[in-house]
């Protein structure tokens, strides 16, 4: 949520935020906020498709800079979408202004979408760094505000909705939270920050009383709208104290004007004699039944839901009530996405923008065929094939578990089981009804924990289309991202080039290169002759020296659309493997935005790339390129941009995409050798 012009209004004004030394402390983080500052604040790239190895190495720092200074964090995430649907016009909203700022960022120019797998990066590094987090159903804030409330401590959020509601241990913004400048001074190191309470704003407008704040924050407009009347009472009140020129100053009229009540109740009855509401039906439907309404979204009970998961690890009753048992475990530790939540639930899945040519159809058009496996886990009955709950019953409710249950749902309609997915059709947010697909093994949400885990994965790979025998050499964390990028290669249109191909491989080659340097353990059965290293530290190098050239070069849009496409069938794929409660694995290495976006551009120019891949590297690029082009269960003809114009450069191959032969290869007037081109594999 958010109060318009409130944010503006109180860091204006110096009386409402002190200086404090941060430290010793518990802390309820608004997960949501964090990421999105840590990533639009720090200069990481968006246009390329982002850069999670550096992001992950932001949010390790960033609490570890909390340690130091022993500082308990408890991370609060958001969920999926509100049930009462409130706020889905302003959520719908949001997305279309999204979709526009990302065309705008394809054509170089500044924006603030994130990377579609940011979120999921920043879980996999609290998960492994062992903090505290919960993801909440819907949106956190309320349950933020009831945790901080209950433990008495301060929020760090970015979100004006703190500046109202009751925080004994008060708000400190994330604009003024210096966590990069820890003063480490013994024996009581500390983080510079600005505090905000709700009392040191009452105390300014005469002793106000703090309940008042949730009405002049329905009043001035939050997430939720502001009631139709609302602004001819707000004109009523500018007449009495004085015009406004903007938000900011609208507020401060509006506080002082409620700083003449002494409770809520006084303050609501004069807006009914203001706005003339006389009783009877006027007075329940007017305006102020409204804003009394809307008020309560700000009250804070004296027990927060969440304080059972953190303090015992118990699922809170909310969970267990809305989701399958096998489920809510998995959604409350952030191991579920939302979007599985919204498709179960809400049967209506809103689908973030990316970077990508807007002419084309969106990427996510790519990986629909894996979110049908998701929705008909999700809503079609395992046995017969009919809807496991009708369209009425959707919603946040009891699930049942009982096949009783599940046989009076059928009944209840037989009607065709849809899930609407919000996605862009080229600029302009549209509404299409996707229809679940089952899956040969008829597996369903009910039975899901009850099915040996080797059948599940079996399901993983059949909706990838992929032979997992044919990844049996390969380490259990690389056989997802190459069965995702089998299925790109099928999937995707334009078709990919084989540059483009070459990069991704490449990119995710060089983050298992990386994460070898990092942990000393080799997973791949390939020599490494040890006393030669050090070719492989000078590669990396050398892929960070392409890296940081290719942010200085005009975004290839093409390939921006194609490496969208791939991203979305990853995050497609890793919401299946969620739901199928299959192991997690790593994604932060796997794909580096500005180093694929390098590397095609280093190809494309005809760059010799053969001499920077030492014995190693170029083993595990082939391994894994050849794993790409031989796993796929329905091998199709491929024929992408970069073989075209090349005499046919696939058809000269044998099987499995290999070359016959490693001569010299002419395009234009030069000639080249070209290991990522003409590849022998040695099995």
């Amino acid at each position: 949520m958010g109060v318009h012009g409130l944010t503006t209004f109180v860091e204006g004004n110096r009386h409402f935020l002190y200086n404090v030394r941060f430290r010793g402390s518990r802390l309820v983080v608004d997960g949501s906020s964090l990421y999105f500052n840590l990533y639009l604040k720090h200069g990481l790239d968006r246009q390329h498709g982002g850069d999670y190895d550096a992001f992950a190495s932001l949010v390790h720092e960033f609490f570890a800079a909390l340690e130091v200074c022993g500082i308990e964090p408890y991370v609060v995430l958001d969920g999926g979408s509100d049930p009462s649907n409130k706020k889905f016009d302003t959520l719908q909203q949001r997305l279309q202004s999204r979709i526009k700022e990302a065309e705008n960022m394809s054509q170089g120019r500044n924006g603030s979408v994130l990377p579609i797998l940011t979120r999921q990066v920043f879980i996999e590094v609290l998960i492994r760094e062992g903090v505290s987090l919960v993801q909440c159903l819907a949106e956190a804030d309320w349950d933020i505000a009831c945790l901080a409330h209950e433990w008495r401590c301060p929020v760090l959020s970015n979100d004006s909705d703190f500046f109202i509601f009751d925080l004994p241990g008060g708000y400190l913004p994330l604009n003024f939270f210096q966590w990069t400048n820890v003063n480490e001074r013994l024996p009581h190191p500390y983080i510079p920050a600005r505090c905000y309470t709700t009392d040191g704003l009452c105390h300014f407008y005469g002793g106000m009383n703090p309940e008042l704040l949730p009405l002049c924050a329905v009043l001035t407009g939050n997430d939720y709208g502001a009631p139709s009347e609302a602004e001819r009472l707000l004109s009523l009140i500018d007449r009495r104290t004085g015009s406004h020129k903007s938000p900011s100053s609208r507020i401060d009229v509006l506080l002082q004007w409620l700083s003449s009540f002494s409770s809520s109740a006084e303050a609501l009855a004069e807006v009914r004699r203001l706005m003339r509401e006389n009783g009877g039906r006027n007075k329940k439907h007017g305006l102020s039944s409204k804003l009394q309404a809307a008020m309560k979204e700000y009250h804070v009970p004296p027990q927060s839901p969440l304080n059972c998961w953190f303090a015992d690890n118990m699922v809170p009753e909310e969970y267990r009530l809305t989701l399958p048992q096998c489920l809510s475990g998995a959604a409350v530790q952030g191991c579920l996405t939302p979007m599985v939540v919204d498709a179960l639930v809400m049967r209506r899945v809103l689908l973030n923008a990316q970077v990508e040519n807007s002419r084309q159809q969106s990427s996510h058009c790519c990986a629909r065929a894996i979110r049908q496996a998701i929705y008909g886990i999700l809503l079609l009955d395992g046995r017969q094939g009919g809807p496991v709950r009708s369209q009425q019953q959707s919603g946040y409710e009891r699930f049942s578990d009982d096949q009783g249950a599940v046989a009076a749902a059928q009944q209840v309609s037989s009607a065709p089981v849809w899930v609407e997915e919000f996605d862009r059709l080229n600029l302009t947010l549209r509404r299409n009804q996707v229809k679940p697909q089952r899956l040969k093994l008829h597996l369903h949400v009910d039975t899901l924990s009850k099915v040996p885990e080797t059948h599940r994965r079996q399901a993983l790979f059949e909706v990838l289309r992929v032979d997992l025998s044919a990844l049996a050499h390969l380490p259990d964390s690389m056989w997802l991202p190459v069965a995702v990028t089998s299925f790109w290669l099928q999937e995707a249109v334009p078709r990919p080039s084989d540059f483009h191909l070459q990069a991704l491989v490449l990119g995710m080659a060089y983050g298992e290169l990386v994460l070898i340097e990092q942990t000393g353990t080799v997973d791949y059965q390939i020599p490494i002759p040890k006393r030669r290293w050090f070719e492989e530290r000078r590669l990396i190098g050398q892929l960070d020296e392409i890296r940081a050239r290719s942010l200085r070069h005009r975004l290839d849009v093409a390939g921006a659309h194609s490496f969208s496409q791939w991203q979305s069938c990853l995050w497609s794929a890793k919401s299946l493997n969620q739901l199928l409660l299959l192991p997690e694995i790593s994604i932060s290495h796997l794909f580096n935005g500005s180093m694929v976006h390098g590397i095609l551009h280093y190809l494309k120019n005809n760059g010799a790339v053969e001499h920077m891949l030492p014995d190693f590297s170029f083993a595990l690029y082939s391994m894994l390129l050849h794993a790409v082009e031989n796993c796929s269960l329905k091998p199709q003809p491929f024929s992408g941009e970069a073989s075209r114009g090349r005499g046919g450069e696939r058809g000269r191959r044998g099987r499995g995409g290999q070359r016959r032969g490693r001569g010299p290869r002419r395009r234009g007037n030069e000639e080249i050798r070209n290991r990522f081109a003409v590849l022998e594999i040695n099995d």
